[in-house]
């Protein structure tokens, strides 16, 4: 499941309106934890209205960890631009995660969503951050691994040996993912041998062409930025579902579900092909020939869990080339509706479909090789009361 923290209209400019809406996330991935979903993926916004109001996920994915028992919790994305979020800092926390998640943490990278939100950070060129992207990617494995690590880049440095701690929870590290909004950075996704995070609002098929291209490169890949191949490719795909198909299209067809749509084209300036209405010009209700094609062309999946289970087997018979399917929950409704509609997915849709136990990164995970080794220059002999008996114990 997706988790945004999308809090549209005067509730945006509250206290308790921003506070609510927070914890109601929090109780919809203990919902989907308890419902098959395997994983939940925290978007990192700064300083978007309304759209998205969860900036710190490092400190939400910490408090879910302990929320929560089998669902992977996913960075969608840590920022990895040095202006934003320095690389040794985005290398610790990715590893402290992984230990407090019990190796359940999933780290998705990005450049960040557009040019206001990377305004945020004095970040005038968005482009500018493509080149940071490509140096600081390689390094964070380095820094998992080595002891003694160094590094010095064209957009950062570490001049002085450090042990960046902690490493992750071994064997391994978490996969590596990588947001992609653009065609050219899918076939970087398969070069560098990470996972693709398709935050687009295209259908399956629409994203067959890129997928094909990533699919192709990621199997070409012989030397993959981690420890492992990530062979993964996510989608995120907007879910009506209710215990009648009427009540589904009700929830659908309600003044305001085209909202979140208008802020997309106001913040995501830096996607390929965001056209239409912006905000504050929200788009016609849908119609329900509207409806019933958004549901033909794969762009939503609405109705009863049967209707669902129908719509998403024609997805993949249309040859979709998608691992993962991740589901926003329509977040104009209640949270009493959203909290069923996770129920019902879980219980009755996701059984249909997918009957392997074991997580896709897992195993993925399983054949991690280390890269560099622990030092990158071999150091003197390591002596300490510890190692040498002789020592007097102060």
């Amino acid at each position: 499941m997706f988790v945004q923290g999308y809090i549209p209209g005067p509730a945006a400019h509250t206290s308790e309106g921003e506070h609510a809406a927070l914890l109601s996330e929090t109780e919809m991935v203990r919902c989907a934890d308890r419902s098959n979903f395997k994983f939940a993926w925290l978007t990192e916004h700064h300083a978007l209205t309304e759209y998205s109001h969860l900036s710190a996920s490092d400190v939400f994915a910490g408090y879910l960890a302990a929320a929560t028992e089998r669902i992977h919790i996913g960075s969608g994305i840590f920022n990895v631009s040095p202006r934003v979020n320095h690389p040794v800092r985005n290398a610790e926390r990715v590893a402290m995660l992984d230990h407090l998640t019990g190796r359940r943490f999933e780290f998705g990278t990005g450049r960040g969503a557009g040019s206001h939100e990377v305004g945020t950070f004095n970040i005038h060129d968005p482009s500018s951050t493509r080149a940071e992207y490509d140096d600081v990617i390689h390094e964070f494995v380095r820094m998992w691994e080595q002891r003694d690590y160094t590094y010095q880049g064209a957009h950062w440095s570490l001049d002085v040996p450090h042990n960046v701690l902690p490493k992750p929870y071994a064997p391994g590290h978490p996969a590596i993912w990588v947001a992609c909004g653009n065609p050219a950075t899918f076939r970087k996704a398969g070069d560098l041998g990470i996972g693709v995070l398709a935050f687009t609002f295209d259908s399956p098929a629409g994203l067959r062409e890129r997928a094909e291209v990533y699919k192709q490169a990621v199997a070409d890949c012989t030397n993959p930025v981690g420890q492992f191949t990530n062979d993964n490719l996510m989608m995120t795909t907007l879910v009506y579902c209710a215990a009648t198909r009427d009540r589904a299209r009700q929830q659908a067809l309600a003044p305001g579900t085209g909202y979140i749509s208008t802020l997309v084209r106001l913040y995501h300036d830096s996607f390929a092909g965001m056209t239409g209405l912006r905000w504050p010009h929200p788009p016609e209700p849908r119609s329900e020939e509207g409806l019933d094609a958004a549901i033909e062309g794969g762009y939503l999946f609405c109705g009863a869990p049967e209707d669902i289970c129908e719509q998403l087997a024609a997805c993949l018979r249309n040859g979709a080339l998608v691992d993962q399917f991740v589901l926003a929950t329509a977040m104009e409704i209640s949270v009493e509706e959203r909290l069923e509609m996770i129920e019902l997915v879980g219980k009755q849709v996701i059984p249909e479909f997918d009957t392997d136990p074991t997580i896709s990164t897992d195993r993925h995970r399983a054949r991690a090789v280390p890269k560099f080794g622990p030092y990158a220059k071999e150091p003197p002999p390591l002596r300490t009361i510890w190692t040498d008996p002789t020592d007097p114990v102060p």
